[in-house]
């Protein structure tokens, strides 16, 4: 028996190749399949069945292609009602694969359809859970995700989830291995572990969810309590895991056409075309594409393209560094943005031997801020609230990158301020955003908020954001 957890931290994400005697079986594949079919073939193992445990939100699952490529059939849990062909298993239906079996839990909560999959190894013991978004490590899926779906509401949800919880995975044993779809760093739970494996004994130990003596009364609250909204694509993924989407080669191919910067200057104006930089911060502030948005592809790409940009239809044009213009496409692709017309053949540096006019941004470092800084300096920090809320530079304002469309009207116009987030990575992408609504009247500040604490600028007491 091999199980495999295919792990992508962009995402935060595990897919799972699970094989028993030349059959294999992927459980919540991403959208690139090459990796799964390659797996199999190294084996010389046919891929029996793909299983999703439900329809995922954060990102466009591989179900559809892998399916078309293999002729497994893709499994969902009951309730599921997608518009393609597939096999809805009952609670409890069992799947052989090679010498193993794999049960299907209906576990719903997070969604109604959410399915949890129980391998049993050959002899029969019990031995490991794939638990998609029911069970996390240090957490259990947000409630609040399908609650669009009729009347049903987050509460309700995390009733159901209460009860899954506590009927089909706290009564299995404490030696079975839990495979969570996802890590830290995802927005499908609060306060995922940065751990990707555990068994189902240390979770009923550590994860307050799994309380002995916890009410539902009590879950419901706790669960319920400090979400945030969702991303806005959320909604636009399921919609595509559960009808249907294109062909990740056909994607790739039209993604991936080579556009010289006359082309890229009138896609931009005839179409209402994103300009997305991905190339290194730094190099984005020495010049970029006037109106540019960055996102780093070297960041958590996937996730702020689909939190700020938010439309998956919304027509792209790339700016790449050499050789990533594949893959800036294929991560796009990833969270349901397949509308990107092309890239910049030559990258910037294509743009500039063009003579085109060109940004930048205007950047300080912290030792010349403590120089100026006064009680009129207006400095904004664009981390979450909960790493503000931890500690924070003393008369800084939150201003979280998440939603920073809302703040907009907070910025100064008629004097120059200053963004900074951790490190640098964030306080760009905002910058780029600001500039592209015309405030150019910031200033970056190198090194964020890291730079800040080593240099002595006042900053607040210390809070452990587990206590926030």
């Amino acid at each position: 028996m091999i199980i495999e957890q295919i792990y992508t931290g962009c995402l935060a994400q595990g897919a799972y190749y699970i094989e028993s005697n030349g059959e294999a079986a992927i459980i919540d594949p991403l959208r690139e399949t090459s990796p799964y079919i390659s797996r199999a073939k190294e084996n010389n193992a046919t891929i029996k069945y793909i299983f999703e445990t439900h329809f995922h939100a954060d990102f466009v699952s591989g179900h559809v292609t892998l399916s078309k490529q293999t002729n497994a059939p893709i499994v969902f849990g009951p309730n599921a009602n997608p518009t393609f062909k597939a096999t809805i298993a009952k609670d409890n239906q069992e799947f052989k694969l090679g010498e193993i079996t794999i049960i299907a839990l209906h576990t719903p909560g997070h969604t109604m359809e959410s399915t949890t999959y129980l391998l049993r190894d050959k002899e029969g013991k019990d031995h490991a859970i794939f638990s998609g978004d029911t069970l996390f490590l240090g957490d259990v899926g947000r409630p609040d995700l399908a609650q669009k779906a009729g009347k049903i509401t987050a509460q309700d949800l995390a009733g159901y989830l209460y009860n899954s919880l506590r009927t089909k995975i706290m009564p299995l044993a404490d030696t079975v291995m839990v495979y969570p779809a996802h890590g830290a760093g995802s927005a499908c739970g609060k306060n995922l572990s940065k751990e990707t494996v555990d068994t189902l004994g240390n979770q009923k130990k550590t994860n307050y969810a799994l309380r002995a003596n916890m009410t539902k009364e009590e879950f419901i609250e706790e669960v319920t309590d400090g979400l945030l909204p969702p991303p806005e694509y959320f909604p636009l993924n399921v919609k595509m895991n559960r009808e249907g989407y294109d062909d990740i080669a056909d994607v790739l191919k039209r993604g991936t056409v080579a556009l010289d910067p006359n082309m890229v200057e009138t896609l931009a104006n005839t179409t209402g075309a994103i300009v997305l930089d991905v190339r290194h911060q730094d190099d984005f502030a020495k010049g970029h594409i006037p109106r540019s948005i960055f996102i780093g592809i070297d960041g958590s790409f996937a996730p702020w393209v689909g939190a700020l940009i938010a439309d998956v239809k919304q027509p792209i044009i790339l700016v790449t560094p050499e050789g990533r213009e594949e893959e800036t496409v294929t991560r796009l692709s990833r969270v349901g943005f397949d509308n990107t017309l092309g890239v910049l053949k030559g990258g910037f540096s294509a743009w500039k031997k063009a003579a085109k006019e060109y940004d930048t941004v205007s950047t300080t470092t912290v030792k010349d801020l403590k120089t100026i800084l006064d009680s009129n300096t207006k400095v904004f920090d664009v981390r979450k609230e909960s790493e503000y809320l931890s500690e924070h530079m003393i008369g800084a304002i939150n201003t979280p990158l998440d939603y920073i469309n809302n703040y907009i009207k907070e910025y100064p116009t008629n004097k120059n301020f200053y963004v900074h987030c951790a490190s640098g990575y964030r306080s760009m992408v905002a910058a780029s955003i600001l500039k592209s609504r015309g405030i150019h009247n910031l200033i970056n500040i190198n090194g964020g908020f890291v730079a800040i604490k080593e240099s002595g600028i006042p900053v607040s007491n210390y809070v452990c954001p587990s206590t926030l």
